[in-house]
C-alpha cells in the first residue's frame, strides 16, 4: 500500500473472541456512517447459497489465492484446517482510505497482527464481553455448536483476551449501540490526531494567510 497522507481515512482491526458480538458491531457502524467501510475478504472456498461477489467475499481459487500471496496482494491471510485460504486483499482498502473513508477490518489476533506488522499506523481495538460468563450465554444462544465446541470457544476466547494488552483500544460490548458509538468516536478522535493531520491544517493556514 501507499504511504497515507492526512487526507485518508483512519483504518481499524477490529478483532474479539467468537460470540462476542464484534462483526454485529462493526455492521451497525457502517450502517449509522457512510464513510466507515466493512473490508470483504477473500477466501480460496466456494461460495455458499447466497453468497454474493463482492459482498460477501472475494471468490479465488486456491491457484489465484496463492499467486496473490506471492505478489504481496494481502494485508494478512491464513489457511484453516479445512483447507481454505481467507485474507484480506490489499487493493480495495488503499482505494478506500484514498478517497477519505475509513476502513474496518473485522479479522482475528493473528491477523490483526499481520496487518499491524505491515501498516504501523493501523488502528487496533478489541471487543470484549461484559463477562465470560454472558459471553458462555452468547454462545449458547446461536444454538449452532456442541458442549465440546462451546469449551473449546471459551479456552480460546480466554488465550485471545491475553493478546487483548497489545491493542489500542478496549471496547465492552454490552450493548450493541453503545459499543457503535465507541468505536465511532475511536474513529473521529483518531482523524484528529497530530501525526494524521498537523501537515494538512499547518498548509492550510499559511494559504489562508497567504491570501
Amino acid at each position: 500500500m501507499k504511504k497515507r497522507n492526512a487526507e485518508n481515512g483512519v483504518m481499524l482491526v477490529v478483532s474479539g473472541p467468537a460470540g462476542v458480538g464484534k462483526g454485529t458491531v462493526c455492521d451497525e457502524v457502517a450502517r449509522v456512517r457512510r464513510d466507515i467501510f466493512l473490508s470483504v475478504s477473500a477466501t480460496s472456498r466456494p461460495p455458499r447459497k447466497g453468497e454474493v461477489e463482492g459482498a460477501h467475499y472475494y471468490f479465488k481459487s486456491q491457484a489465484r489465492f496463492e499467486e496473490m500471496i506471492q505478489n504481496g496482494e494481502l494485508l494478512e491471510y491464513n489457511r484453516y484446517v479445512n483447507g481454505s485460504y481467507y485474507g484480506t486483499p490489499a487493493a480495495p482498502v488503499a482505494a478506500r482510505l484514498a478517497s477519505g473513508g475509513s476502513v474496518i477490518l473485522e479479522i482475528d489476533v493473528a491477523g490483526g497482527g499481520q496487518v499491524k506488522q505491515r501498516l504501523p499506523e493501523t488502528v487496533m481495538v478489541f471487543v470484549v464481553p461484559p463477562s465470560f460468563r454472558e459471553l458462555e450465554k452468547r454462545l449458547r444462544g446461536r444454538a449452532t455448536e456442541s458442549e465440546e465446541d462451546i469449551a473449546a470457544r471459551l479456552k480460546r476466547s480466554r488465550e485471545e483476551f491475553e493478546l487483548a494488552a497489545t491493542y489500542d483500544y478496549l471496547i465492552i460490548n454490552d450493548a450493541v449501540e453503545h459499543a457503535a458509538a465507541k468505536l465511532i468516536s475511536i474513529i473521529d478522535a483518531e482523524k484528529c490526531r497530530r501525526s494524521r493531520c498537523l501537515g494538512s491544517i499547518r498548509e492550510q493556514i499559511l494559504n489562508n494567510m497567504e491570501e
